[in-house]
This record gives structure tokens, C-alpha cells and sequence, in this order.
């Protein structure tokens, strides 16, 4: 019995142990953002972005995601398109830090423990949790902090191609479209005090950033067992 008993906790752990493998590593980019302020490209990124990201391998074509990325995010009406907002001319730069949780999906099978270069389109969406300042305009268009902060919660949606450009690392360039269920962003719904006084733009239009940039990743564990996934 002693024997039988430790057999299958080797089984065990040994299956756990080859069940998975990681990924860890940095993201590197800019951002930029679409809402009642500044320009509406879609991509046009105007700030730097960073942060780190970790993987978790369930297959070769999925996998659970988590990152934390810090930027600024910068709106100016003098570089848009519309004359109303170039006549405006209101700007703000704000601080965020976003956290977000998914899974990434792969357009081919992407399995690091076979031999040879091979790199994939993909597919990345889940939740984002974002940590913003609170601000607002006074009627003469002056930016003005409000000494607290918000969270917005939003939707990723990141499309990207990655490849292994070694053993242990795998380099991906993607670009991500946030929606966010929020329009307090960029100022122009500020919190519920000066809400009614300062409020301005489309209320029935959500703020959106754009986060764009390269992320180098690397991987580890042993060779996992794909069959029950």
C-alpha cells in the first residue's frame, strides 16, 4: 500500500508539473486616446507606455493572461481635425495605470517545445481595471485636478503576431483598443460636485485609449501535456 500511495503522488505531481508553462516579461510602447478631447485617430500613439505581463500556456492555442501598463494619456484640440475643438483648444495630461486579465487566443498552434522558429497571429481580449486621476475644465477651458482618483473599468480588444526568437523568448508586437464604461477620461463628466457646472461633449459616447507596442516574454517550465484542453 505504502508503494501504491507514492506512485500515485509521483503521477501526480509529475502530471502537474508538465501540465504547465509560463511566460513573463515586459511591454514597451505608446499610447494614445479617443474621446471629447484632442485628436480622434484611431492609432496615433503620443506617450510612452510600459509595464510587465505574464502568461499561462493551458495550449498551444490559448492562453490566460495579466498585465499592469503605466502611461499618461494626452488629448489636445489643437492637433484634431474638427475646427470646433481646434477653436476650443482645451488639453489635458493624465496618469493612468491599467491592470488587465484575459485570454490570449492564437490563429495557429504556437507550441514552444517543438523545434524552430514559428510565430502566430492573435487575439487577446478579457477586462482592464484602470486607475485615473479625476479633473475637469472651468468655463474658461483651465484644466484643473480634483485631488482624487477614479477607476474605469473597460474591454480589450488587441490583435498582434509574436514569434520565438530564441529557446526562451518570444518577441510580439500588437496593437490594443481599450472601451471603457466611462466618460470621465478626458474631464468632460467630472465627479458628482462640479458635475452639473463643468460637464461638456458627447455624454452618450464612452472614452476609448489605444495602447500600442512590443512585448518580449520569457518562457518557462517543462514540456506541458495539451491533451485534456
Amino acid at each position: 500500500m505504502r508503494y501504491l500511495i507514492l506512485i500515485l503522488v509521483g503521477l501526480f505531481l509529475s502530471k502537474n508539473a508538465d501540465a504547465q508553462i509560463y511566460e513573463v516579461g515586459v511591454f514597451v510602447g505608446g499610447s494614445n486616446f479617443i474621446g471629447d478631447v484632442g485628436a480622434t485617430n484611431y492609432i496615433s500613439p503620443n506617450q510612452v507606455a510600459f509595464g510587465a505581463i505574464a502568461k499561462w500556456n493551458r495550449s498551444a492555442r490559448h492562453s490566460f493572461r495579466a498585465s499592469v501598463i503605466f502611461s499618461d494619456l494626452k488629448g489636445v484640440d489643437a492637433k484634431s481635425d474638427d475646427p470646433r475643438r481646434v477653436e476650443r483648444d482645451y488639453s489635458f495630461d493624465s496618469r493612468i495605470i491599467e491592470m488587465s486579465f484575459g485570454m490570449e487566443f492564437t490563429f495557429l498552434e504556437f507550441d514552444l517545445h517543438t523545434t524552430g522558429i514559428k510565430g502566430t497571429p492573435y487575439l487577446y481580449t478579457g477586462f482592464t481595471i484602470t486607475n485615473h486621476d479625476d479633473y475637469y475644465f472651468t468655463s474658461s477651458g483651465e484644466f484643473t485636478y480634483e485631488n482624487s482618483f477614479s477607476w474605469a473599468y473597460g474591454i480589450p480588444m488587441v490583435l498582434g503576431y509574436k514569434t520565438n526568437i530564441s529557446n526562451h523568448l518570444v518577441l510580439a508586437a500588437e496593437i490594443g483598443a481599450r472601451y471603457t464604461f466611462s466618460d470621465s477620461l478626458d474631464g468632460s463628466i467630472p465627479d458628482a460636485e462640479f458635475r452639473e457646472q463643468f460637464s461638456f461633449g458627447n455624454t452618450n459616447s464612452n472614452d476609448w485609449y489605444v495602447f500600442s507596442g512590443i512585448t518580449l516574454t520569457y518562457t518557462f517550465g517543462r514540456r506541458p501535456c495539451y491533451c485534456n484542453f
